[in-house]
Parts: structure tokens; sequence; C-alpha cells
């Protein structure tokens, strides 16, 4: 087993942003739209988020991509570009 880390989708970051704006949402708006009950997200996730410092859950990606009408890969996938 190699101690390398997984690639990371260098556009995730961005396309995050542009769905944040699209909705001219604040990062605590954008914050309490993705928390529920099962998972919490605060304002510093998102900024870090953005920032690509950190990268959200599978779940909270899909409630980004919901919440956008898109899907995973156009999340994740930095060869499909983002409206």
């Amino acid at each position: 087993m190699g101690s390398a880390g997984r690639v990371k989708p260098e556009k995730l970051g961005k396309k995050l942003m542009a769905i944040r704006n699209q909705f001219e949402y604040s990062f605590s708006q954008m914050a309490e739209r993705l928390s529920d009950e099962k998972a919490r997200v605060l304002r510093t996730d998102i900024s870090r988020f953005e920032k690509g410092l950190r990268e959200p859950s599978l779940i909270i990606l899909l409630r980004y991509a919901k919440l956008a009408s898109t899907t995973l890969d156009a999340l994740a996938d930095d060869e499909i570009e983002f409206p």
C-alpha cells in the first residue's frame, strides 16, 4: 500500500464558489442551506471548500449538486466545464 495522497479535483473550489454566487448566498447562508441534523456545515467550511483547503463530504457534495441542478460528475470532473 502506498502512502501517496489521492488525486483531487483542481476546479472543485471554483465550481462550488460559482454555485454560491449564482444564488447570491453569503458563506453563512450557504452553510445553512447545506446543513441538516445529519451533517452540519459551518461558514468557515464553505470558505475552505472554495479555497481548495478542504473537500466537502460526499453528502455535502450531493447537496451542492442538487442545489445547482447538476450532477456530481459536473462538480468533480475537471474536464467538465461548469456553466
